[in-house]
């Protein structure tokens, strides 16, 4: 049976926005957010992170920083009785032609392929505008675009919902 699957951006959805995050000492939990994700596991659905990361390639951190902080990241997770499906994550800058990197679906694609995922009753919830374009263009149409990160123009959103931070996705995700 097909898996169905709440795809989380990290910066700004999971974690406060701090450009380039790499350290521990940095992270900060945004609030609510385990509760959120205790709720979505509840209504049955797996989770899924997938982050664009390309301060690996501008060389602010390395691979090992970034698996460093996912590690301890998963453990918090863990801690509060979260489980985290996967993290998918793309190493690449802007100008790169891989894809992996949002907007492109591909960490998307692959989740499904590698779960069996059901997109169509799949939700994917972030923080930017190229979140929502990578959920459409991988055919996910139930998207949410959180205020807790990035500035973003609300009237030229693509984002079937708009909320003010991951706490408010109960309101959104019933079923």
């Amino acid at each position: 049976m097909a898996l169905k699957t709440i795809f989380l951006d990290r910066d700004g959805v999971i974690n406060k926005e701090v450009n380039y995050l790499h350290t521990i000492e940095n992270f900060k939990f945004i609030d609510g957010v385990f509760n959120a994700c205790r709720y979505f596991q509840l209504l049955g659905y797996e989770i899924v992170i997938i982050s664009n990361q390309s301060g690996i390639s501008r060389g602010y951190f390395n691979d090992k920083d970034y698996q460093i902080l996912t590690k301890w990241m998963l453990e918090q997770f863990q801690l509060n009785s979260v489980k985290i499906l996967d993290v998918l994550y793309c190493p690449h800058g802007p100008k790169s032609n891989c894809e992996c990197r949002k907007p492109k679906p591909g960490m998307i694609l692959k989740a499904k392929y590698d779960y069996n995922i059901d997109l169509s009753n799949s939700w994917l919830i972030g923080d930017k505008e190229s979140d929502i374009k990578a959920a459409i263009a991988g055919k996910i149409k139930n998207t949410i675009l959180v205020r807790s990160g990035h500035k973003i123009n609300e009237s030229t959103s693509s984002a079937r919902f708009i909320i003010d931070s991951i706490n408010q996705s109960s309101k959104v995700i019933v079923s």
